[in-house]
C-alpha cells in the first residue's frame, strides 16, 4: 500500500498477511467506557440564568432618512425591558385579539336576532327523516304486483312545449297520452320511482322546467292509489324523496337568481332584498301549481315549494301552513290522508320549526277523523285486500310518530299530560298510545310508567297488540329509570304479558327489551327467570333459529351489564341460552361478543374455575370454526381474542397447575399459531418467574418444573409454520433456559436455531406480500451472536462449536447476487470474537460461568479464536476484491467504510499489520468518489478526539495516515 498522504490513492493492496500470528483485539474496560459515556455534568449560576426568567428584549430602531443626492442614514436606538413572552396574550394584543378588533362589533341587536335564530332551528337532538326512511322500506314489503302510470313522449313533444301556454302544458299533462306500467314487481316498482327521479334531474339541468313539473305531479297522483295497501308507506318514502328533489331545485333555482356577482345573498335575507325577477318566477311556479286540478298533487308540490315562500313575504310560509293543513281534510282516505299531514310536518320542521300550531292542528285533525278507520269504507277495502286490522293499523305507525316526535321535540312536560288525556278520551286507542311513548322523551315517559300500564291494560287487544305498547314502554325504561318503588311492579306488569304471548317472533321481540331492563335494575336471580323463560319459549320447534339477531341483542344486553364474569357464569341459564345458537357463524359472533366485553372489563387475573371452564368452552368454539376458507383477518381477530383470554388466568404460585392450564390450552387451540407463539412466551415466562419465586429448598423442585418447562417450548416450536418465529422463539426459549441453568436444554434451543438457518426461504409472506428475508435474518443473526457471547462451550463438543456451526451455516447459505448481508453478517461475527477475547465479558447469566470464567484467558482459546478471525476477515476481504467492477463501487466503498470502523471499534491498532489494513480500507471507501464527505470528515473528527484519551495516543499518527479526498 501506498504512504497513504496526499490526494491520489496508488494501487490498494488488501490482504491479511500474517495478522493471525497475535491476537490484535483491543482489550476493553467495560465500566471505564461506559462512565465515559455519561453525560457531562455543567455547574449553572441560577444568578445569570435560569429557564423560567423573564427575556430581556433589545428593540433596535432604524429610521431611513431622504435620499437626497446618494446617500442614506439610519440612527438607531436600542432600549432593554424585561418582558414575558405571554404576557401580550393577557393584555389582548395576541394576533387572536388584534384579529378580533378589527372585525365589526356585535351590536346586541345583531346578538338577540342570532340567538332567536338558533332557538328557533332544529337540533342535533331530533332525528332526521332521512334516519327512519331505511327502516320504513324494509319494514313495509310486499309480494304483490304493483302498477304504475307513466306519460308517454311523443317525438314533438319537446317542440309543442316550447309554443303552449302553461295552462295548456298542464291539461295536456293530465289528459294527454298515458301508459299504464301493470305487474310490476316491488324492486321494478322501485326502480322505476329511481328512473322518474333522474328523469327529473335531467330535465331540470337541460332546462326543462315544465317537464320537471310534469314528472312531479305524475309522481304525486300515485300517492293517491292504495291498491297494495301493505306497501303504502314505503311508496309515500319513494315519492317524497322526488317531491324533495323537486322543491329542493326550485328554491336554488330562485336563489340562484338574488345572487349578485358582487354580494351575496345572506341566509337570513328578508322578501325586501329579493330582485322582482326572482318574486316574479316564484309567483310563476306558485301559479302553475295552483293551476292543478287534482287536490293530492297539487298540495304535495305545493307542500315541496313551501320554502319558497320567504322570497315573497315574511308571513307567507305562516299563512300557508294553515290553508295546507286544511287542504286535507278533503282526502277521502285516511292512510293517504295521515301520510300527507306527515309530510306537511316534515317540510314544516325544515323551515319553520317554531310554528307549532300548525303541527298540533294536524295531529288534533287526524285524531277528529280517526274514527273513518272502522268505517265501512276502509273495511270493505281491507277485505278486498285480504288485510287484517291489526297489520293496517301498523302501516299508520310511521307517520303518526313522525307527526308526535314533530309535535313532542323540547315540548314541556305538560303537552304529554294532554296527549294522554286525549288518548283516553278515544279510548285508550292503542296505536295512538304507542306514537305518544315512541315520540316524547324516555324521562316523561318513564315518570308515568305506571300510568301508561293503566292505560294499556284497557286497550282494546284487537286492533294493536298489547305486547307491542309494552315493547314501547320497555324501549323508553331502557333510556330512563321508573321511579324505585314502581321498578318490580313493572316488571311483573310487563312479563304477565310477554310471557303469554304464543307466537315466538312476537315474545322474542318484546322480551329482548325488556331483558335490558332486567338486567338494568335487578339482581342475576331476576335475570336468571327472563333467560329461562326466553329458552322456554324458543326452544320447541327450534323457534331459535328464525330469532338469532335478538337473541344476539340479550346476550349483549345481559354483558354490558354485567361486568363480573364470575356472576355472569354463575346465572343458571346463561350457558344453556348459548346453546341456543346452532348456527356456527352466529355462535362465534356471539363468543366474539363475550371474549370482547371479558377482555375490556376484567381487571385483575383471574383462577375461578366457573370462569374458567366457561371461557375455555367459548375459546374453543371460536377456535374450532377456523378452517381452510377463514380469512387471514378474521384468524388474527380470533387468536387476539383467545391470547387476551390466556394472559388474565394467573394461579399465582402454583405453577404446576399454571403449567396444565397452559398444556390444555396448547391441545384445544393448536390450529391458530399465534395462540401457540402466546402459550410458549407465557410458559418462558412462568420458567422466569419460577426462578425468582422458588429458591433453597425448592431449587431440585425448581429445575424439574423449569424442565418441564422447556420440553413444553421445545416440543411446541417445530409446530409453527412461520420460520422466523421459529428461529426467535429458539432463541428466546434457549436464553430462558441459560437463565435457569439449564445448560444441556439451552444448548439443544440453539443447536435447533441454527440447523433452521438454512431453510430459510429468499421471500416471505408478510402481511399478505412477499418481502426479501435477508434483512429479517439479519436482525435475528445479530441478536443470536449476542447470545452466544455468554453460551459456554460444551465440554465434549469443542471450543467455540456454536459459533462454528453457525458460521458454515452462513457459508453454505445462498445468498442473493448483488446482496452484501453475508459481509456485514462477518462483520458482526468480528464483534462477537472480539469480545471472546476480553478477560471479562461485558455481561453474564447469573450462576452461569461463560467462557472468559472457563477459559481464563487461555492461549490456545485465544488462537482458536484468531483463527476463526482470521477466515472470517479472509471472506470479507475477497468479497470487497470482488466488487471492484463499475457497477459495484459503491457498495465497495461503503462495505470498506462499515468494515473499517468494525476495527476502529474492535481492533488494536497498535498492530502495524492491521493499522495498515485499516488506511487501506480508508482509502478504499475514497478511491473511486462514492465516501460521503461529511460521513468521513465525523469519522477523522472522531479519532482525533479519541487520540487525546489515555492509552490511545496512537489513533493521532493513525490520523495522520487518513487523506480526506478533495472533490475539484
Amino acid at each position: 500500500a501506498g504512504s497513504g498522504r496526499g490526494p491520489s490513492y496508488p494501487r490498494i493492496i488488501l490482504k491479511c498477511g500474517d495478522i493471525s500470528c497475535n491476537v490484535h483485539a483491543r482489550i476493553r474496560n467495560y465500566t471505564t467506557e461506559f462512565e465515559s459515556c455519561r453525560l457531562e455534568a455543567v455547574s449553572l449560576e441560577f444568578g445569570d440564568y435560569h429557564p423560567l426568567k423573564p427575556i430581556t428584549v433589545t428593540e433596535s430602531k432604524t429610521k431611513k432618512m431622504s435620499r437626497k443626492g446618494s446617500t442614506s442614514s439610519t440612527s438607531s436606538s436600542s432600549s432593554s425591558s424585561v418582558m414575558d413572552p405571554l404576557s401580550s396574550v393577557l393584555d389582548g394584543t395576541d394576533p387572536l385579539s388584534l384579529f378580533a378588533a378589527t372585525a365589526d362589533p356585535v351590536t346586541d341587536s345583531t346578538r338577540k336576532k342570532r340567538d332567536k335564530e338558533d332557538h328557533l332551528a332544529v337540533g342535533s337532538d331530533f332525528e332526521p327523516w332521512s334516519s327512519k326512511r331505511g327502516e320504513i322500506l324494509a319494514r313495509y314489503t310486499t309480494t304483490e304486483k304493483l302498477s304504475i302510470v307513466s306519460k308517454v313522449t311523443t317525438p314533438g313533444s319537446a317542440v309543442s312545449e316550447k309554443v303552449r301556454t302553461r295552462l295548456e302544458e298542464l291539461d295536456d299533462l293530465e289528459e294527454g297520452s298515458q301508459k299504464e306500467l301493470l305487474n310490476l314487481t316491488q324492486q321494478d316498482y322501485i326502480n322505476r320511482i329511481e328512473e322518474l327521479n333522474q328523469s327529473l334531474k335531467d330535465a331540470w339541468s337541460s332546462d326543462q322546467k315544465v317537464k320537471a313539473l310534469k314528472i312531479v305531479i305524475q309522481c304525486s297522483k300515485l300517492l293517491s292509489d292504495t291498491t297494495v295497501i301493505q306497501f303504502y308507506p314505503s311508496k309515500f318514502v319513494l315519492i317524497t324523496d322526488i317531491l324533495d328533489t323537486f322543491g329542493k331545485l326550485v328554491y336554488e333555482r330562485i336563489l340562484s337568481m338574488c345572487v349578485d356577482s358582487r354580494v351575496s345573498l345572506p341566509d337570513n335575507f328578508t322578501p325586501e332584498s329579493i330582485n322582482d325577477t326572482a318574486k316574479e318566477t316564484c309567483l310563476n311556479w306558485f301559479f302553475k301549481i295552483a293551476s292543478i286540478r287534482e287536490l293530492i298533487p297539487r298540495f304535495y308540490v305545493e307542500a315541496a315549494i313551501l320554502k319558497c315562500n320567504k322570497f315573497l313575504s315574511k308571513t307567507g310560509i305562516s299563512e300557508c301552513l294553515p290553508r295546507l293543513t286544511s287542504m286535507i281534510r278533503g282526502i277521502g282516505d285516511p292512510l293517504v290522508a295521515v301520510c300527507a299531514r306527515a309530510y306537511l310536518c316534515r317540510v314544516g320542521m325544515e323551515v319553520a320549526p317554531h310554528l307549532k300550531e300548525s303541527l298540533n292542528k294536524n295531529f288534533f285533525d287526524f285524531l277528529l277523523t280517526f274514527k273513518q278507520i272502522h268505517g265501512d269504507t276502509v273495511q270493505n277495502q281491507l277485505v278486498v285486500q285480504c288485510v287484517e286490522i291489526p297489520l293496517y293499523l301498523t302501516l299508520y305507525s310511521p307517520a303518526i310518530d313522525w307527526i308526535l316526535q314533530c309535535i313532542a321535540y323540547r315540548a314541556p312536560e305538560g303537552l304529554l299530560t294532554e296527549m294522554m288525556e286525549r288518548c283516553k278520551k278515544l279510548g285508550n286507542n292503542a296505536l295512538l298510545l304507542n306514537s305518544v311513548m315512541s315520540a316524547f322523551r324516555a324521562e316523561f315517559i318513564a315518570a308515568r310508567s305506571m300510568d301508561f300500564i293503566a292505560m294499556i291494560k284497557e286497550c282494546d287487544e284487537s286492533g294493536f297488540p298489547k305486547h307491542l305498547l309494552f315493547r314501547s314502554l320497555g324501549l323508553n325504561l331502557a333510556l330512563a329509570d321508573p321511579p324505585e318503588s314502581d321498578r318490580l311492579q313493572i316488571l311483573n306488569e310487563a312479563w304477565k304479558v310477554i310471557t303469554k304471548l304464543k307466537n315466538p317472533q312476537d315474545y322474542i321481540n318484546c322480551a329482548e327489551v325488556w331483558v335490558e331492563y332486567t338486567c338494568r335494575h335487578f339482581t342475576k336471580r331476576e335475570v336468571n327467570t327472563v333467560l329461562a323463560d326466553v329458552i322456554k319459549h324458543m326452544t320447541p320447534d327450534r323457534a331459535f333459529e328464525e330469532a338469532y339477531p335478538q337473541l344476539q341483542s340479550i346476550i349483549q344486553k345481559v354483558i354490558t351489564y354485567f361486568h363480573d364474569f364470575s356472576i355472569l357464569f354463575s346465572v343458571e341459564k346463561f350457558l344453556p341460552f348459548l346453546d341456543m345458537f346452532q348456527k356456527e357463524c352466529v355462535r362465534v359472533e356471539v363468543c366474539k361478543c363475550i371474549m370482547e366485553a371479558f377482555i375490556k372489563h376484567q381487571q385483575e387475573s383471574t383462577k375461578d374455575p366457573v370462569i374458567l371452564n366457561a371461557l375455555l368452552h367459548v375459546c374453543k368454539t371460536m377456535h374450532d370454526s377456523v378452517n381452510a376458507l377463514t380469512l387471514e383477518d378474521e384468524k388474527r381477530m380470533l387468536a387476539a381474542l383467545i391470547n387476551g383470554f390466556i394472559k388474565m388466568v394467573s394461579f399465582g404460585r402454583d405453577f404446576e397447575q399454571q403449567l396444565s392450564f397452559y398444556v390444555e390450552a396448547r391441545s384445544m387451540f393448536c390450529n391458530l399459531e399465534p395462540v401457540l407463539v402466546q402459550l410458549i412466551h407465557s410458559v418462558n415466562q412462568l420458567a422466569m418467574e419460577t426462578r425468582k419465586v422458588m429458591k433453597g429448598n425448592h431449587s431440585r423442585k425448581t429445575a424439574a418444573f423449569v424442565r418441564a418447562c422447556v420440553a413444553f417450548c421445545f416440543i411446541t416450536i417445530p409446530s409453527l409454520s412461520s420460520i422466523f418465529a421459529r428461529l426467535n422463539l429458539y432463541l428466546h426459549s434457549g436464553q430462558v433456559a441459560l437463565a435457569n441453568q439449564c445448560l444441556s436444554q439451552a444448548d439443544a434451543f440453539f443447536k435447533a436455531a441454527v440447523s433452521l438457518v438454512p431453510e430459510v426461504p429468499k421471500m416471505i409472506n408478510i402481511d399478505g406480500k412477499m418481502r426479501p428475508s435477508e434483512t429479517f435474518l439479519l436482525e435475528f443473526l445479530c441478536n443470536f451472536f449476542s447470545t452466544l457471547l455468554i453460551v459456554p462451550d460444551h465440554p465434549e463438543q469443542g471450543v467455540l462449536f456454536l459459533v462454528r456451526g453457525l458460521l458454515n451455516v452462513i457459508q453454505d447459505y445462498t445468498w442473493e447476487e448483488n446482496c452484501d448481508d453475508k459481509i456485514r453478517i462477518y462483520t458482526n461475527v468480528l464483534h462477537l470474537l472480539s469480545a471472546m477475547t476480553q478477560e471479562t465479558y461485558i455481561y453474564h447469566v447469573d450462576k452461569v460461568d461463560s467462557n472468559d470464567t472457563l477459559y481464563g484467558g487461555d492461549s490456545k482459546f485465544l488462537a482458536e479464536i484468531n483463527k476463526v478471525c482470521e477466515t472470517v476477515i479472509t471472506q470479507i476481504l475477497d468479497h470487497l476484491k470482488t466488487l471492484g467492477k463499475d457497477e459495484a463501487l459503491k457498495r465497495q466503498s461503503q462495505l470498506a467504510l462499515y468494515f473499517f470502523n468494525t476495527i476502529l471499534a474492535h481492533g488494536d491498532l497498535r498492530n502495524n499489520k492491521l493499522n495498515q489494513l485499516s488506511v487501506n480500507l480508508w482509502n478504499l471507501a475514497q478511491k473511486h468518489g462514492f465516501a460521503d464527505t461529511k460521513t468521513m470528515v465525523k469519522t477523522l473528527e472522531y479519532i482525533k478526539k479519541r487520540s487525546k484519551q489515555p492509552e490511545m495516543s496512537h489513533f493521532a499518527e493513525l490520523a495522520l495516515r487518513l487523506p480526506l479526498q478533495s472533490r475539484t
